[in-house]
């Protein structure tokens, strides 16, 4: 993605810590053996502790010290990558993500193959998004009910079979648009919590220091597939047909279960499983409904989600319609925004621990570089912008992720992710057809435009709820001098009973 207050310990990175207790503990850390790896390899950061050494029985793992120290700092583009099990996990996700993207494009080209209807398409998309739309908190309940390297080995797995199984009725010649449908709705359902159990899951692996920059290298490792995989299916489906892609897509899943099964189960950090009882749903949303450093920026992933990415409408419809451009430049336009989103995901690697302020910048660039694109003169100047725009949107994205992992009790970790995947995927379904139907009822642009619009008036409106809330203002100095800066967001007074919220901005 602690104590209630942790966005301000995922921010602040001066103070020293005044928590006897918290004191104590970090004493007994100190003082616990380092762990160690394979001779010779390299293996692991030695920051790192193993979970026996950093943690007596009974004590639970927070996400961050009471004030974030050492956690905030960054620690270099590739620092989470120290980490064994981590490495192992992204070594698998490198291979299972491009297997994904294979299938997204093979089972789009199947349905449109044997119907010969966008319609259907969209269809298609529809049922594999709907089921995070009504069930996505119920995802969330059970990542927090279930020990989440076990869930995982079964919903990939469970993924794994449905490739598999699409795969033979494809290339048996049997496959019909229904059962393409079909697989796409459980493949959703399996998503409801395969999706919040991930998110969850890479703090246990990495601890709270390396979060954010393992968020990042996540979404590096996606838009790295999403550049690969698409390539490699239209091979693929040209030389021997879709459902060979669809095999392939199954075997990959071989990569990520192989790397969670190699993981050192002394090394995670694991969160107790929850036990089951009546109310944890509602107990999550009132979790984040209590805390404005969690509700402000789920509130803003919302919005983001719902409107602001909404591409695969819109940039067939500039292809199409707008600049009038084939299939080659189309598929240019996607390239550009994953070329992008890569390059914001490593620049994310780069940074610590983002603070709210960071965030709502992130999301007021994309929509106003959306407004901009909307009145882009020409084909190369929109493909420039849409660049600009997959950095913007993906610093968002793993800004919001990494911050809410942060600021999130572990106990309540998948809710939250869980309520954040909802919001922010799930949304689709709501926004895709409002979106299309302005962009085929007055053109592209304004569709582009409406969204860019909503995005960053989002920000806007969510920017100024936290400075009120937290009784902060924006403060101009011409002569800042050695280290100052000449716009600072500072509180309007010395002291404020709002310091949590003020240190996370």
């Amino acid at each position: 993605m602690t104590p209630p207050a942790a966005a301000a310990a995922a921010i602040r990175t001066d103070e020293p810590t005044t928590d006897p207790a918290a004191a104590s503990a970090a004493t007994a850390d100190s003082q616990a053996p380092a762990p160690t790896g394979l001779p010779g390899n390299g293996d692991d950061d030695p920051d790192e502790r193993t979970a026996a050494d950093s943690a007596a029985p009974g004590r639970s793992h927070s996400a961050t010290s009471p004030t974030g120290a050492d956690f905030t700092r960054p620690r270099g583009m590739f620092s989470s990558l120290r980490v064994r099990n981590y490495r192992y996990y992204f070594a698998g996700q490198v291979v299972s993500n491009t297997g994904t993207w294979m299938q997204r494009i093979a089972q789009d080209w199947l349905v449109l193959s044997l119907t010969g209807s966008p319609l259907a398409v969209g269809i298609t998309t529809a049922m594999q998004f709907l089921p995070m739309l009504l069930l996505g908190l119920f995802g969330g309940v059970l990542a927090d009910r279930m020990p989440k390297r076990r869930l995982l080995i079964y919903t990939q797995g469970a993924m794994g079979l449905l490739a598999a199984g699409l795969a033979v009725m494809t290339i048996g010649g049997v496959v019909t648009p229904y059962h393409v449908y079909a697989f796409a709705l459980l493949l959703g359902l399996v998503t409801v919590v395969d999706n919040p159990t991930r998110q969850a899951f890479v703090s246990e692996m990495v601890g709270p220091k390396d979060l954010a920059n393992a968020v990042s290298l996540n979404a590096a490792n996606f838009q790295t597939a999403r550049l690969v995989g698409p390539a490699v299916a239209g091979l693929l489906i040209a030389a021997v047909g879709s459902g060979w892609a669809f095999a392939v897509n199954a075997l990959s899943f071989a990569a990520v279960i192989g790397g969670l099964l190699a993981m050192r189960e002394s090394e995670l950090r694991p969160t107790e499983p929850i036990a089951r009882e009546k109310g944890q749903l509602r107990e999550g949303l009132r979790y984040v409904k209590e805390r404005p450093e969690l509700l402000w920026p789920m509130v803003l992933a919302g919005f983001i989600g719902t409107f602001g990415f909404n591409f695969p409408t819109l940039l067939s419809g500039f292809a199409h319609d707008t600049f009038k451009v084939g299939a080659g430049q189309y598929g240019l336009l996607n390239t550009a925004m994953a070329v992008g989103s890569l390059a914001g995901a490593l620049l994310a690697a780069r940074r610590g621990a983002p603070r709210l302020r960071g965030l709502v910048a992130a999301a007021l660039g994309f929509g106003a570089l959306e407004v901009v694109a909307a009145f882009a003169p020409d084909y190369w100047t929109f493909a420039a912008l849409l660049t600009l725009i997959g950095v913007f949107g993906l610093s968002f994205n793993t800004s919001v992720n990494s911050m809410l992992q942060l600021a999130t009790d572990p106990e309540m970790r998948g809710r939250v992710m869980g309520l954040l995947v909802l919001v922010f995927t799930g949304g689709t379904p709501i926004g895709a057809p409002i979106v299309g139907w302005v962009t085929a009822s007055y053109g592209p642009r304004l569709g582009l435009l409406a969204c860019g619009l909503v995005s960053a008036l989002a920000a806007g409106a969510v920017g100024l709820v936290l400075a009120r809330s937290a009784d902060l203002k924006v403060r101009f100095d011409l002569h800042p001098g050695r280290g100052g800066r000449v716009v600072a967001v500072v509180p309007r007074t010395r002291t404020t009973s709002k310091s949590q919220l003020a240190a996370a901005c």
